[in-house]
């Protein structure tokens, strides 16, 4: 069974916490949605730093520093420069979201193609992953078409993904619990 991405049991939830907010604040604040979006991105870029650098120094006997603290020094540097040059990111921003849906939307339905034939299901649990995928192509394909309401549909875009991810995830760990329960036996 493909479990990638969904072996700890925060990665799926956290993922889908991250797409909600993100979409929440670009849907919420049209007027400056990418701008802010990438402020927010660039924050967590910088907070994802500090807890690689705390997480290696903590674990530094175990040799994890040297890799950790690379990972910091590039999470705080990146982030400090989005944060600092928002404008450019975010002319960019359409781009990365779209790619981001895309390869998310078709990494969900793999994921689920794997569930399903341990638990069995229809193609109901497809829906949203593939919503998700076609809003990814549609940003990448047609980034202008929308205007000014592109913050607004990517944010949108961006809710459905994390309540999707929301809902594999869960998926996802029932079909493993329930695949390491017939290993058991």
């Amino acid at each position: 069974m493909i479990t990638f991405g969904y072996r700890n049991r925060l990665n799926g939830p956290l993922r889908a916490a991250v797409a909600i907010a993100i979409g929440i604040v670009m849907v919420a604040s049209k007027a400056n949605a990418l701008e802010l979006a990438v402020r927010v991105i660039a924050a967590l870029l910088v907070a994802s730093g500090l807890v690689s650098f705390i997480y290696g120094y903590i674990k530094r006997q175990d040799g994890a520093m040297s890799l950790m603290g690379f990972n910091a020094v590039v999470d705080l540097v990146l982030g400090a420069l989005i944060f600092i040059f928002p404008g450019v990111v975010s002319n960019l921003i359409i781009y990365i979201v779209g790619f981001a849906l895309l390869i998310f939307g078709l990494f969900q339905i793999i994921t689920l193609i794997s569930a399903i034939r341990v638990l069995g299901g229809g193609l109901g649990a497809f829906i949203m992953p593939v919503l998700v995928t076609l809003a990814g192509g549609f940003l990448l394909a047609r980034p202008a078409f929308i205007g000014e309401a592109i913050g607004v549909v990517a944010g949108i875009s961006l809710i459905v993904y994390g309540v999707s991810e929301f809902l594999s995830s869960w998926k996802m760990r029932k079909a493993m619990d329930e695949s390491d329960q017939v290993d058991e036996q």
